[in-house]
Protein backbone atom coordinates (compact mmCIF):
# COMPACT_ATOMS: atom_id res chain seq x y z
CA UNK A 1 0.00 0.00 0.00
CA UNK A 2 0.91 3.48 -0.67
CA UNK A 3 0.26 5.71 2.54
CA UNK A 4 0.42 9.65 2.56
CA UNK A 5 1.32 10.94 6.04
CA UNK A 6 0.77 14.41 7.35
CA UNK A 7 3.18 16.82 8.83
CA UNK A 8 6.94 17.94 8.84
CA UNK A 9 9.46 17.18 11.47
CA UNK A 10 7.33 16.37 14.57
CA UNK A 11 4.82 19.27 14.36
CA UNK A 12 1.57 17.97 12.92
CA UNK A 13 1.96 14.14 12.39
CA UNK A 14 -0.73 11.81 13.19
CA UNK A 15 1.18 10.58 16.28
CA UNK A 16 -2.46 8.23 17.74
CA UNK A 17 -2.77 6.75 13.97
CA UNK A 18 0.99 6.22 13.32
CA UNK A 19 0.89 4.10 16.65
CA UNK A 20 -2.33 2.29 15.59
CA UNK A 21 -0.01 1.55 12.18
CA UNK A 22 2.62 0.37 14.37
CA UNK A 23 0.40 -1.81 16.60
CA UNK A 24 -1.45 -3.14 13.65
CA UNK A 25 1.82 -5.23 11.92
CA UNK A 26 0.96 -4.33 8.72
CA UNK A 27 3.90 -4.63 6.65
CA UNK A 28 6.16 -3.83 3.47
CA UNK A 29 4.65 -0.36 3.37
CA UNK A 30 5.10 2.63 1.10
CA UNK A 31 5.02 5.58 2.70
CA UNK A 32 5.00 9.09 0.93
CA UNK A 33 5.84 12.10 3.93
CA UNK A 34 7.94 15.15 3.90
CA UNK A 35 10.56 13.01 6.51
CA UNK A 36 10.65 10.27 8.22
CA UNK A 37 10.62 11.40 12.00
CA UNK A 38 13.17 10.71 14.20
CA UNK A 39 14.69 7.28 16.07
CA UNK A 40 11.89 7.20 18.95
CA UNK A 41 8.88 9.20 17.66
CA UNK A 42 6.94 9.54 14.53
CA UNK A 43 7.47 7.63 11.87
CA UNK A 44 10.77 6.34 13.24
CA UNK A 45 8.31 3.90 15.43
CA UNK A 46 7.21 2.38 11.71
CA UNK A 47 11.02 1.79 11.16
CA UNK A 48 12.00 0.27 14.01
CA UNK A 49 9.70 -2.38 13.68
CA UNK A 50 10.73 -2.85 9.83
CA UNK A 51 7.09 -2.40 8.78
CA UNK A 52 8.93 0.49 6.38
CA UNK A 53 9.63 -0.81 2.72
CA UNK A 54 9.96 2.31 0.79
CA UNK A 55 9.84 6.19 1.57
CA UNK A 56 9.04 8.65 -0.80
CA UNK A 57 10.54 11.87 1.28
CA UNK A 58 12.21 15.23 0.97
CA UNK A 59 14.47 14.98 4.12
CA UNK A 60 15.54 12.45 6.30
CA UNK A 61 18.37 13.62 8.41
CA UNK A 62 17.19 13.14 11.72
CA UNK A 63 16.75 9.44 12.12
CA UNK A 64 19.92 7.39 12.90
CA UNK A 65 17.54 4.18 12.43
CA UNK A 66 16.53 5.31 9.10
CA UNK A 67 20.09 5.66 7.78
CA UNK A 68 21.21 2.18 9.17
CA UNK A 69 18.07 0.94 7.18
CA UNK A 70 18.85 3.03 4.12
CA UNK A 71 22.43 2.22 3.75
CA UNK A 72 21.88 -1.57 4.54
CA UNK A 73 19.63 -1.94 1.65
CA UNK A 74 16.54 -2.77 4.05
CA UNK A 75 14.58 0.51 3.00
CA UNK A 76 14.12 2.24 -0.35
CA UNK A 77 14.12 6.06 -0.95
CA UNK A 78 12.72 8.27 -3.39
CA UNK A 79 14.13 11.38 -2.41
CA UNK A 80 11.71 14.16 -4.06
CA UNK A 81 11.94 17.83 -3.75
CA UNK A 82 10.22 19.16 -1.00
CA UNK A 83 7.96 21.24 -2.91
CA UNK A 84 7.59 18.69 -5.94
CA UNK A 85 6.15 16.02 -3.13
CA UNK A 86 3.99 18.99 -1.54
CA UNK A 87 3.03 19.26 -5.66
CA UNK A 88 2.41 15.75 -6.69
CA UNK A 89 -0.05 15.16 -3.83
CA UNK A 90 -1.86 18.10 -4.56
CA UNK A 91 -2.02 16.93 -8.32
CA UNK A 92 -2.64 13.47 -7.36
CA UNK A 93 -6.09 14.73 -5.51
CA UNK A 94 -7.22 17.37 -7.73
CA UNK A 95 -7.09 14.26 -10.43
CA UNK A 96 -4.21 15.85 -12.72
CA UNK A 97 -1.29 12.68 -13.41
CA UNK A 98 1.29 14.88 -13.79
CA UNK A 99 3.43 18.10 -14.23
CA UNK A 100 6.47 19.77 -15.25
CA UNK A 101 8.94 21.66 -12.90
CA UNK A 102 12.47 23.18 -13.18
CA UNK A 103 13.18 21.69 -10.34
CA UNK A 104 16.02 19.10 -10.05
CA UNK A 105 16.75 19.19 -13.72
CA UNK A 106 20.76 18.21 -14.02
CA UNK A 107 20.32 16.36 -10.64
CA UNK A 108 20.06 12.61 -10.08
CA UNK A 109 16.41 13.56 -9.55
CA UNK A 110 15.98 14.17 -13.30
CA UNK A 111 17.51 10.36 -14.28
CA UNK A 112 14.98 8.43 -16.22
CA UNK A 113 12.47 10.88 -16.81
CA UNK A 114 11.35 12.88 -19.47
CA UNK A 115 12.37 16.24 -19.98
CA UNK A 116 10.19 19.25 -21.76
CA UNK A 117 11.42 22.40 -23.36
CA UNK A 118 9.18 25.66 -22.61
CA UNK A 119 9.99 28.78 -23.65
CA UNK A 120 13.48 27.68 -24.10
CA UNK A 121 13.72 26.27 -20.27
CA UNK A 122 14.73 22.58 -19.78
CA UNK A 123 11.75 21.06 -17.43
CA UNK A 124 10.72 17.40 -15.93
CA UNK A 125 7.58 15.54 -15.48
CA UNK A 126 6.65 14.87 -12.25
CA UNK A 127 3.89 12.26 -11.74
CA UNK A 128 0.83 13.08 -9.32
CA UNK A 129 0.84 10.87 -6.19
CA UNK A 130 -2.67 9.32 -5.23
CA UNK A 131 -2.49 7.05 -2.01
CA UNK A 132 -4.33 4.31 -0.89
CA UNK A 133 -4.94 5.27 2.22
CA UNK A 134 -3.64 9.19 3.80
CA UNK A 135 -3.51 9.67 7.99
CA UNK A 136 -3.78 13.23 8.49
CA UNK A 137 -3.95 15.80 11.91
CA UNK A 138 -5.78 18.67 12.25
CA UNK A 139 -6.70 20.80 15.55
CA UNK A 140 -10.61 20.75 15.52
CA UNK A 141 -12.75 18.55 13.43
CA UNK A 142 -16.20 17.98 13.45
CA UNK A 143 -18.51 15.01 12.29
CA UNK A 144 -18.71 15.51 9.16
CA UNK A 145 -15.01 15.51 8.72
CA UNK A 146 -14.71 19.12 7.98
CA UNK A 147 -10.80 19.76 9.73
CA UNK A 148 -8.97 23.28 10.92
CA UNK A 149 -5.37 23.13 10.94
CA UNK A 150 -3.12 25.12 13.33
CA UNK A 151 -0.35 27.13 11.89
CA UNK A 152 2.10 25.90 10.68
CA UNK A 153 0.81 21.67 11.55
CA UNK A 154 -0.95 23.05 8.45
CA UNK A 155 2.15 21.86 6.46
CA UNK A 156 1.69 18.74 4.24
CA UNK A 157 -1.67 17.58 6.01
CA UNK A 158 -4.14 19.72 3.29
CA UNK A 159 -2.69 17.81 0.50
CA UNK A 160 -2.39 14.43 1.48
CA UNK A 161 -6.09 14.86 3.07
CA UNK A 162 -6.98 15.17 -0.73
CA UNK A 163 -4.75 12.80 -2.59
CA UNK A 164 -6.07 9.66 -0.31
CA UNK A 165 -8.13 7.10 -1.58
CA UNK A 166 -9.68 7.22 2.26
CA UNK A 167 -8.45 9.41 4.70
CA UNK A 168 -8.60 9.59 8.09
CA UNK A 169 -8.15 12.46 10.50
CA UNK A 170 -6.93 12.55 13.77
CA UNK A 171 -8.02 15.42 15.78
CA UNK A 172 -7.03 17.39 18.97
CA UNK A 173 -10.86 18.60 19.48
CA UNK A 174 -13.97 17.27 18.36
CA UNK A 175 -16.38 19.59 18.13
CA UNK A 176 -20.41 20.05 17.25
CA UNK A 177 -21.47 19.84 13.23
CA UNK A 178 -21.86 23.55 12.73
CA UNK A 179 -19.74 25.21 15.20
CA UNK A 180 -16.96 25.36 12.73
CA UNK A 181 -16.77 28.78 10.61
CA UNK A 182 -17.23 28.10 7.04
CA UNK A 183 -14.42 30.54 6.04
CA UNK A 184 -11.92 28.94 8.72
CA UNK A 185 -12.01 25.26 7.20
CA UNK A 186 -8.90 24.05 5.50
CA UNK A 187 -9.88 20.59 4.44
CA UNK A 188 -13.76 19.91 3.75
CA UNK A 189 -15.58 16.87 4.80
CA UNK A 190 -16.00 15.71 1.38
CA UNK A 191 -12.38 14.00 1.47
CA UNK A 192 -12.81 12.52 4.85
CA UNK A 193 -13.34 9.35 5.38
CA UNK A 194 -13.27 8.81 9.17
CA UNK A 195 -12.57 10.98 12.09
CA UNK A 196 -11.14 10.34 15.89
CA UNK A 197 -10.54 12.32 18.63
CA UNK A 198 -6.79 11.49 19.42
CA UNK A 199 -5.13 11.50 22.85
CA UNK A 200 -2.97 14.56 24.02
CA UNK A 201 0.75 13.90 23.84
CA UNK A 202 4.22 15.64 24.66
CA UNK A 203 4.48 18.24 22.24
CA UNK A 204 8.15 17.24 20.78
CA UNK A 205 10.84 19.38 19.26
CA UNK A 206 13.10 17.72 16.68
CA UNK A 207 16.13 19.99 17.11
CA UNK A 208 15.99 22.18 20.54
CA UNK A 209 18.29 25.59 19.73
CA UNK A 210 18.73 28.02 22.28
CA UNK A 211 21.39 30.78 22.69
CA UNK A 212 22.67 33.03 25.61
CA UNK A 213 20.88 35.85 27.14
Amino acid sequence: MLLAIGGFGLCGIPEALILALRDSGVRNLTIASNNAGVDDWGLGLLLQTHQIKKMIASYVGENAVFERQFLSGEVEVEFCPQGTLAERLRAGGAGIPGFYTKTGVGTLIAEGKEHKVFNGETYLLETGLVADLSIVKAWKGDAEGNLVYNKTARNFNPMMATAGKVTIAEVEELVPIGSLDPDTIHTPGIFVSRIIQGPHFEKRIEKRTIRQS
